[in-house]
């Protein structure tokens, strides 16, 4: 059967579908020698060699997939290179597991949760926009968070790209100089949690996302990881399924 050269990439754990779209489009991956720049490409995924950009796939057999979760430092990029000589996510997790690769990412300047792995296809889903999967954030802010806040927050705030969808506010502590908040969002917007605080005139001191989904890093040092247990993985893709069909309908 033939299959779509980015669905062959992300099942020999390069990296996501999208990504691989983008590395097509971008002329950096050959098969078997000659650049494909199509996404509509189909090939037999027993039968060729990828090149992208200099890293080799070869055909092999069914990939163990991996998942995990780890506990992000600041400092770390969320990429798997980075030509400014940072530090990135994949040196959190032992090099025997391959490569893996972040599901969405992470602001070199946040912390906390962030899912690595070699599944293509499930990272793909979990950051498609209409899979609305819940995040977590921990905030502390300069000032005072006041109820008039929390009602912005929760009926949305409008950015330069858009109304933001309305999120999930709790309060851990409030003093007059500066605030604890806890805020769930399920968006995807570049620096979203950030842009919020900057509508509602506060300065973000600290923020770490302490939660994606029903998965918290309560127990997890700072820089450690952890498996995703398969019986989690499923309940994700299936939750993800759900919420894809249901606003697919909606819109």
């Amino acid at each position: 059967m033939l299959i779509r050269l980015q669905k062959i990439i992300a099942d020999r754990g390069f990296c996501s579908r999208r990504k691989a779209e983008q590395y097509i489009l971008a002329n950096k991956v050959k098969v078997d020698g000659e650049i494909i720049n199509q996404l509509g490409a189909k090939f037999d995924d027993s039968q060729i060699t990828i090149d992208i950009d200099g890293h080799i796939l070869k055909p092999e057999a069914q990939h163990q997939k991996y998942y995990f979760l780890i506990n992000k430092p600041c400092g770390f990029v969320t990429s798997m290179s980075d030509d400014r000589g940072r530090k990135t996510v994949d040196q959190l997790i032992p090099s025997k597991y391959g490569r893996l690769f972040p599901v969405g990412r992470l602001d070199i300047n946040t912390s906390g949760a962030l899912i690595m792995t070699n599944d293509g296809d499930f990272a793909n889903l979990v950051m498609h926009p209409s899979s609305s999967f819940d995040k977590t954030y921990q905030v502390e802010i300069d000032g005072r968070f006041l109820s008039s806040d929390k009602t912005r927050l929760e009926k949305g705030v409008m950015l330069e790209d858009g109304l933001t969808a309305p999120a999930k506010v709790s309060i851990v502590t409030v003093a007059m100089d500066h605030s604890i908040i806890n805020i769930t969002i399920h968006e995807g917007k570049n620096r979203e949690v950030r842009r919020m605080m900057d509508a509602i005139n506060h300065r973000v001191i600290s923020l770490q996302r302490i939660r994606i989904g029903n998965m918290s890093i309560a127990k997890l040092k700072t820089g450690q990881y952890a498996q995703i247990p398969l019986t989690i993985i499923d309940k994700i893709r299936a939750k993800c399924i759900y919420n894809k069909k249901h606003n697919d309908y909606k819109g």
